[in-house]
């Protein structure tokens, strides 16, 4: 039924310049055309009434879409894409053909398709004429068209509705990409089936996540004193421990090398990666304690957060061990996951990435938070996940909005694929063009699909671990980054870092085909 809606009839009026130049003959011609272009991000009713205004001035309408890569006025933006701006207009009765413009001005197509009028809204005017928009009527009068403004009242800019409330357009989304490049939801079905059997090897700092649940009862009078009545303490694995979890749940087989201290916490990792099926492949460090973070809450607000970790870089000797661990493995995908809490570090990266065997699958994901490090000590990787804080702390940019700033991650870190984790907002992916498929998007934005969020914290370790494995597995980067996307979701809906099995991204899925199906 998706594929029905993303390939419905109406998609015929979706032409290239130079299939609409044969339709529609040279100027001058017997039937009148009439172009309008623009982003057309939402189309409302300013857009209609436009757009009703060109179509009357002639016998057959044109709209030219600005394509994704040129839109880059505010963050964000286009909030809707391309493939999908194309078939709201095609929808339309009232238009004719669209046409997607892959130039940043509509120049060229103007000179080449040549309409008879080129109508462009009021507000562009405003007292005098933009010098943009003189180039363009310049195009325009040198073949004998003729440039026409719609009246003042109508304005169209769809900024202040994406702004004000952007609609939930996720599941839209997702089956306009899918449609896009011959894929359906069937695909990522087969896709969950496909990550079973994987070798995985995951190396680097774990953490014990410990929720520390109170009752506040009271407060000093004279101090900022909270008193709080101990409820209870539950620990978690995580870090690269629970991407390692999530990778074996997933069903991959799963070895994981690590730093820990000789304490108490150390059994408790040891134990809880053993039930989930990790071989977990230690090193013991006595001179450092297993990196801890307790979180204190009190009626669902965290209050304090008590850490208990040693950053300072591992020994030559522990140095030596991990490199032993790391070249002597026989997995097809090595991650590196870095909390730089001592593994990995400006000196040590070198060394570990040297270690890994030729052939392997290689990913990295720097989660930085607070402290130092960078995504780009990562370089020449397959697979690199970073969130925006991260990207534009590696990129030194914190002006740069988000499509830019990810394009030029991606040339910087020259991995294949990209994955820009964005929070609430989804991700951005980024990935090489490809030859035979000049038409192929070297970038696409997916929406989170987290309907009710209890706990975003390890949503970024479940996408990490399932874009891994479906990219291993399939080597498509949007397969890749819709597992991923659900995997987090599903992670954001549960309070604790718990592992996230293909059943439950299945049940995701099964939610959001639904969904399409009924919407369409």
């Amino acid at each position: 039924m998706v594929k029905n809606f993303v390939e419905g009839d109406y998609r015929r009026k979706i032409k290239t310049p130079e299939e609409l130049c044969e339709i529609i003959g040279q100027h001058p011609r017997e039937h009148k055309v009439v172009m309008c272009h623009g982003g057309f991000d939402i189309v409302h009713p300013g857009h209609i009434r436009h757009l009703i205004y060109a179509r009357d001035k002639g016998d057959m309408l044109v709209v030219s879409l600005t394509c994704d890569a040129h839109i880059s006025k505010a963050d964000m933006r286009p909030f809707v894409p391309e493939e999908l701006r194309a078939m709201n207009l095609a929808a339309l009765e009232v238009v004719d053909y669209v046409v997607v413009d892959p130039h940043p001005t509509p120049l060229e197509n103007l000179g080449k398709i040549q309409p008879d009028y080129f109508v462009k809204g009021y507000e562009y005017i405003e007292g005098k004429i933009n010098p943009r928009t003189q180039e363009e009527k310049k195009v325009i009068e040198s073949y004998g068209g003729e440039f026409i403004f719609t009246p003042g009242d109508i304005v169209y800019s769809s900024s202040a509705i994406v702004e004000a409330d952007p609609p939930n357009l996720a599941t839209e989304k997702l089956a306009t990409l899918l449609g896009g490049e011959s894929l359906a939801f069937d695909d990522l079905y087969g896709a969950l089936d496909k990550l079973s059997g994987l070798r995985v090897h995951v190396v680097g700092d774990t953490i014990v996540d410990t929720l520390t649940m109170t009752t506040l009862i009271g407060a000093s009078a004279k101090t900022p004193t909270f008193s709080c009545r101990y409820e209870g303490r539950t620990d978690f694995v995580g870090g690269a421990g629970i991407v390692a979890k999530h990778l074996s749940a997933a069903g991959a087989e799963v070895i994981f090398s690590t730093v820990l201290g000789d304490d108490a916490l150390k059994n408790f990792v040891l134990e809880d990666l053993q039930s989930a099926g990790v071989d977990t492949r230690v090193v013991i460090d006595p001179t450092r304690p297993t990196t801890n973070k307790n979180s204190f809450v009190a009626g669902g607000y965290r209050l304090l957060k008590v850490d208990t970790l040693d950053n300072r870089s591992v020994s030559d000797k522990i140095l030596e061990e991990l490199k032993g661990k790391i070249s002597s493995s026989d997995g097809d995908t090595v991650v590196f996951s870095d909390f730089r809490h001592g593994i990995f570090s400006r000196e040590t990266i070198p060394a570990l990435v040297e270690a890994i065997p030729e052939g392997v699958f290689r990913v990295g994901d720097s989660q930085v938070a607070s402290r130092w490090g960078n995504i780009l000590d990562f370089h020449d990787f397959d697979l690199i996940t970073p969130n925006e804080k991260e990207a534009r702390f590696a990129l030194g940019d914190q002006d740069t909005v988000i499509r830019p700033l990810g394009s030029e991650l991606y040339r910087q870190a020259r991995c294949k694929t990209l994955i820009l984790k964005m929070g609430g907002r989804g991700l951005i992916t980024f990935r090489a063009p490809v030859t035979e498929s000049p038409e192929r998007r070297q970038f696409f934005v997916m929406d989170s699909f987290a309907s009710h969020v209890v706990d975003a914290m390890g949503s970024g370790d479940a996408l990490l671990a399932y874009a891994t494995l479906a990219m291993k597995a399939t080597g498509n980067e949007i397969i890749a980054s819709a597992l991923g996307s659900l995997a987090a979701s599903v992670e954001c809906e549960k309070d604790g870092n718990i592992m996230v099995s293909p059943d439950d991204v299945r049940r995701k899925l099964q939610d959001i085909e639904n969904h399409a199906n009924y919407s369409y």
